[in-house]
């Protein structure tokens, strides 16, 4: 009988099965020990193991191939049978929060470059002034506060002032304050520019205004740099430059500029019932004011004249300023008489 041919009876070289031989490892751990010492007891040295893809595939042989093409058959099987493979919908339990947990959470603020546009977060709407229902006073104060009826004036300048000219001697003793007199191009006066210079000068120059106290002179220029700039605006400048939260119009000082506001420069507040002249005096001498340091004040006593700084152009009742939301005056009742002047009453 002729055996097997001798390939079929030997392994090949590189430790794989000839065709012909039942499956079986392509390694003998016990073999391998008892060959893996030479003759004399000396131990061989064992051949390093490659590592990486190619030494993958030695050490498992035809499995490294069968395995993910038995997977990759597995899968076409079941799409071909039934489509995509679904799993059953879980019934949904309803979650319960905490009290105090159920409300949406804040998103956190957007990060932007310079120049980039970010869209507003939607926050609740504050009034600009307190709601009627929640003061009593706000419909006097609104009344007070109201611009009066009476003639025409310029809505809106071109945002540019042209100075006056005119100078003086200084007038006063103490700290001298150099102005000049300033009006926005564009603005129509009735009676034109210089009887609004006039004014000014006049008020000024008054014992009753600020010179009364002996601390303070003024004199008037048309070039060099001024320490304060009287300057009659147009309404919508006056609103822009004064800000419009309380929407009554107002006049403001600015970075050394008094801005005087068309609107009340011709029709005066109902404080002052009618007398303009008198309200000219009185917001030039408040906005100066604020040039030289000082702050609003409210009424102090019941019946008084009202402090120069009171924001006499509202009203002269403390409940109507607090009623407006004016620098947190007080509503304590007390109502004082209009006064244009920083010093009304002098001795001698």
């Amino acid at each position: 009988m002729v055996g097997p041919p001798q390939a079929e009876r030997r392994d090949r070289a590189d430790g794989r099965r000839n065709a012909g031989r039942p499956l079986q490892s392509a390694r003998d751990p016990a073999a391998e020990e008892a060959g893996a010492r030479r003759p004399g007891g000396e131990r061989k040295r064992p051949r390093p193991r490659r590592r990486g893809l190619v030494g993958f595939v030695r050490f498992y042989g035809w499995r490294a191939y069968a395995l993910p093409v038995l997977a990759v058959l597995t899968a076409l099987a079941l799409l071909d049978a039934g489509g995509p493979l679904t799993l059953p919908r879980l019934p949904t339990l309803p979650l319960t929060l905490p009290v105090g947990l159920n409300a949406r959470p804040t998103p956190a603020p957007s990060s932007a470059s310079p120049g980039s546009t970010v869209e507003p977060t939607v926050a609740p709407t504050t009034p600009l002034v307190p709601n009627p229902a929640d003061n009593p006073r706000y419909a006097e104060a609104k009344a007070a506060a109201e611009l009066p009826a009476g003639g025409p004036f310029t809505e809106r300048g071109t945002g540019t002032f042209t100075v006056l000219p005119g100078t003086t001697s200084p007038i006063g003793t103490g700290e001298l304050f150099t102005y000049t007199i300033e009006i926005e191009n564009g603005l129509q006066l009735p009676g034109g520019p210089d009887g609004y210079a006039q004014t000014v000068v006049a008020t000024l120059a008054n014992p009753k205004s600020w010179i009364g106290s002996g601390k303070y002179a003024f004199q008037r220029v048309d070039s060099g740099v001024p320490r304060i700039r009287i300057t009659l605006v147009s309404q919508q400048t006056a609103r822009a430059s004064c800000g419009f939260k309380i929407q009554y119009d107002a006049s403001c000082w600015r970075s050394g500029r008094t801005v005087l506001n068309v609107a009340r420069w011709e029709r005066g507040a109902v404080a002052f019932q009618g007398n303009v002249v008198a309200y000219q005096q009185y917001v030039v001498n408040h906005e100066v004011g604020h040039g030289l340091g000082f702050s609003h004040l409210p009424c102090l006593e019941n019946g008084a004249l009202a402090p120069i700084m009171m924001q006499q152009t509202w009203g002269v009742a403390n409940d109507y300023l607090a009623a407006l939301g004016t620098d947190n005056m007080p509503a304590d009742g007390k109502v004082c008489q209009v006064n244009p002047w920083p010093y009304p009453i002098r001795d001698g």
